[in-house]
């Protein structure tokens, strides 16, 4: 299969199975195509994006002692999860021209963000919430579309979001050990360990294809479209070693962990 084919199936299926589906790996790209992009990725109905007001909120950590509230978090999770995939599909054929390893680096981070989906969206069942049961929001994907090259997309996604990430899942571990929910919480510690990679991608990307006169916090910020700031890369506790494991500079880092974590607007 087609790289291109693979991307398109994700950001124009309408059957969430489809867009999740394993294909068979190693995937082709020498059939890109021109630019494509679209204003909302197809979805099933029950998971067409809401009204921001709409949307299912994450409930407290105080709340998680009910398992139908974890399945909430779990449902919310697995929607941010399949919104990443979507948007990397929608950067693979944005960008047709970008580099073949980076093209091919970014499907691999796909295949986990295909399974991180199902993983949110088994445990949510498990708990009483079937994925398509709440409406969902559309602030990643609303997000991306504000980027207008490969470098807007690696400060966005994979250094914000994806960063903010190295904080919340271990949060979120730690919030779901305390209602006394160990398959939730390995779940978030699996997706934790992941994140590190996705994060290590990012960055060495990021300094493969900035300004050679920019530092990666220069390049960082330069790429950065407001909303998306610095402080939107972190979450409450600030996982320095997550981030070391992923070769982030002590410049980075030091800027990052002076920084207070914003919550979503």
């Amino acid at each position: 299969m087609q790289l291109s084919e693979f991307a398109r199936k994700i950001l124009l299926s309408e059957n969430i199975e489809d867009k999740l589906a394993k294909f068979e790996q190693p995937l082709q790209d020498d059939v890109r195509g021109a630019s494509f992009s679209v204003r909302e990725p197809v979805r099933p109905l029950n998971l067409k994006f809401a009204e921001r007001r709409q949307a299912a909120l994450m409930p407290k950590f105080g709340a998680l002692n009910d398992p139908y509230k974890r399945g909430v978090a779990h449902h919310i999770m697995a929607n941010h999860e399949l919104q990443a995939l979507e948007v990397m599909a929608h950067v693979l054929l944005k960008f047709p021209e970008a580099d073949p390893e980076f093209r091919s680096g970014l499907a691999n981070v796909m295949f986990d963000e295909q399974r991180h989906t199902r993983m949110h969206i088994e445990r949510a069942k498990r708990l009483g919430v079937t994925f398509g049961d709440l409406k969902v929001n559309c602030y990643i994907w609303k997000k991306s579309l504000e980027f207008m090259s490969v470098l807007d997309y690696l400060a966005g996604l994979p250094l914000v979001f994806e960063g903010a990430n190295l904080d919340h899942s271990l949060e979120f571990a730690a919030a779901f050990i305390a209602v006394g929910d160990e398959k939730s919480a390995a779940l978030m510690r699996v997706i934790h360990e992941d994140e590190i990679e996705h994060v290590k991608f990012g960055l060495t990307w990021l300094n493969k294809l900035k300004d050679p006169e920019m530092s990666d916090i220069e390049a960082f910020a330069a790429h950065l479209h407001y909303p998306l700031r610095p402080e939107k890369a972190r979450g409450t506790v600030f996982q320095r070693e997550a981030r070391l494991k992923a070769g982030m500079s002590e410049e980075m880092l030091q800027m990052l962990e002076g920084t207070m974590a914003a919550g979503e607007e």
